[in-house]
C-alpha cells in the first residue's frame, strides 16, 4: 500500500475509532442509571397517559438502556415540574419530563411564581399537538359560536388554559361567557352540563371523540371552537379561535393565546445538558414513536399521535420570543379577569 493509502487508511480507522468511543461512551452513561420522567400532573388525564406512554419505551432506544420511571409533579399548573426540571434537575440526561402546554405563554404574560426561561429547555419532541374544542349541550341557547356575541354562555372551565381563552375572548371580542370554576374536572362538569347548571366546557378533541362518542353520536351536543392554531381534519366545519378576529391587530393576539396547541403534549429536558446527551435523546425519542410495540399502546389505549422532533420544535418555540413589547401589553391586559 502507498503512503497516502495507509494516510486514507489510518484516517477512516481513527474515525471508527472516535465513533465506536462515542458510542461505548454513551452506553456506559446511561447503563445502570435510573432516567426520572416528571410529569406535571396527578395520575390520569392527558398529560400522565402521554407522559407514561413515551416513558415505558424511550429507555430501549437510549444507549445503555437505563430505566424509565414516571414520577408525578403535580402544582401550580406544572409551575411545580417546570421549576424542578429547569433549576433543580440534574443537567445530565437523567431527568427529562413534560410541561404544560402553555408554558411559553405563562412566560410571556409574567406567570407569577415561573421560575424558568422556557426557550432555553432542550426539547426532545413531540408527541401530540393538542387543540380542545368548546362544546355546548343540545339544548343551550348558543348553538354557534357566533352566538355568543349576543346570548350568555355558561362554561365550567376545570383548567387554566380554558379559563384564560375564554376570559380573552370576552375582553378582546366582547364575548359572552359567564365563567364557572367550581367544578373539580372534566368529568364533574360534563355531569353539570348535563344537569343544566353549565352550558359547555371544552376537552382535547383526541379525548372529546373518544369518551363523548355517544353525545356526538345521538347529537346531544354542539361543537362551537377549536382552539389551537391549526383546525384538526377531522373539524374542517368547526371555527378556530383566530377565526374570531375582526382585524389583524386581534389576530396577532389570538394568534399568541392559540400557539400552546403547538407544544401540546412535548417532551423536555433540562437546559445546560452536553449537546450529544441532546443528540442522544431526540434520536431515542423519534425511535420511540416508531416503535410498534408504543403504536400498539397507541391504538390499544385509543391516543393519538401528531409528532413534531426536537430541532423542529427547539426552533418554533425559540421563533417565538421577538413578540413587540405592545403585543405583549395587549396579550397581559386582555388576559386579566376584569372584576
Amino acid at each position: 500500500m502507498g503512503t497516502v493509502g495507509k494516510a486514507t487508511g489510518l484516517v477512516v480507522a481513527l474515525a471508527l475509532s472516535a465513533i465506536a468511543a462515542g458510542a461505548a461512551h454513551a452506553e456506559d452513561f446511561y447503563k445502570d442509571k435510573t432516567v426520572n420522567f416528571i410529569i406535571p400532573s396527578a395520575a390520569g388525564g392527558g398529560y400522565d397517559a402521554y407522559s407514561r406512554l413515551i416513558a415505558n419505551h424511550i429507555g430501549r432506544h437510549l444507549p445503555g438502556k437505563p430505566n424509565v420511571v414516571p414520577q408525578n409533579m403535580p402544582g401550580a399548573g406544572s409551575i411545580r415540574a417546570t421549576n424542578f426540571l429547569y433549576n433543580v434537575a440534574p443537567k445530565d440526561g437523567t431527568t427529562i419530563g413534560m410541561v404544560d402546554q402553555a408554558i411559553r405563554l405563562d412566560q410571556i404574560l409574567g406567570t407569577p411564581g415561573l421560575k424558568a426561561d422556557v426557550t432555553k429547555f432542550n426539547w426532545i419532541g413531540r408527541i401530540l399537538s393538542n387543540s380542545a374544542v368548546l362544546f355546548s349541550w343540545h339544548d343551550a341557547p348558543v348553538k354557534t359560536i357566533q352566538d355568543v356575541f349576543t346570548k350568555e354562555l355558561i362554561v365550567s372551565t376545570s383548567g387554566a388554559a380554558s379559563k384564560l381563552n375564554w376570559t380573552v375572548l370576552n375582553n378582546l371580542l366582547g364575548m359572552k361567557f359567564r365563567i364557572i370554576t367550581g367544578y373539580k374536572g372534566t368529568a364533574d362538569s360534563r355531569l353539570a352540563m348535563e344537569r343544566g347548571e353549565v352550558n359547555a366546557l371544552s376537552m382535547p378533541w383526541s379525548l372529546l371523540k373518544i369518551e363523548g362518542a355517544e353525545l356526538l353520536r345521538d347529537k346531544k351536543i354542539n361543537l362551537l371552537l377549536q382552539t389551537g392554531a391549526e383546525k384538526h381534519p377531522e373539524l374542517p366545519q368547526v371555527p378556530r379561535m383566530i377565526d374570531l378576529a375582526r382585524n389583524d391587530a386581534e389576530r396577532k393576539v389570538l394568534e399568541l393565546f392559540s400557539s400552546p396547541s403547538t407544544i401540546g403534549r412535548s417532551v423536555l429536558a433540562p437546559p445546560g445538558l452536553p449537546k450529544e446527551r441532546v443528540v442522544e435523546l431526540r434520536a431515542a425519542f423519534m425511535a420511540s414513536i416508531k416503535d410498534p410495540a408504543l403504536l400498539a399502546d397507541v391504538k390499544k389505549f385509543k391516543l393519538e399521535l401528531d409528532p413534531l422532533p426536537g430541532e423542529a420544535l427547539q426552533a418554533s418555540i425559540t421563533g417565538g420570543g421577538d413578540l413587540s413589547p405592545e403585543l405583549v401589553e395587549r396579550a397581559r391586559q386582555v388576559a386579566e379577569a376584569k372584576k
